[in-house]
């Protein structure tokens, strides 16, 4: 498993438009879709912030908190998801 601290935008903007799994702890996996990658501006030194927009999933959404996501090149990471509308996930990296 990746580790977060690890993971730049660089890392998702290729991946941009792939299919990813959200695996929930109390129901069956799910895939959606990478729609976004935004890198957040920041002051200069460090990792800069991201945020990652991911669109698809049950209705209604999923409860905002941590799920493990997989894809079939970056592996598993265990990362917060928010539910911003209907079919769209939203997780933030600092």
């Amino acid at each position: 498993m990746r580790a977060l601290d690890t993971l730049t935008a660089a890392d998702f903007a290729e991946l941009r438009g792939d299919r990813f799994r959200i695996v929930p702890d109390d129901m069956s996996p799910f895939e959606v879709e990478l729609v976004e990658v935004t890198e957040i501006p920041r002051e200069p030194g460090g990792r800069a912030p991201f945020s990652l927009t991911f669109q698809g999933g049950p209705n209604p959404s999923l409860p905002q908190r941590i799920y493990r996501v997989e894809h079939d090149a970056l592996g598993a990471i265990e990362i917060f998801l928010v539910p911003i509308s209907a079919d769209r996930y939203e997780a933030v990296f600092t």
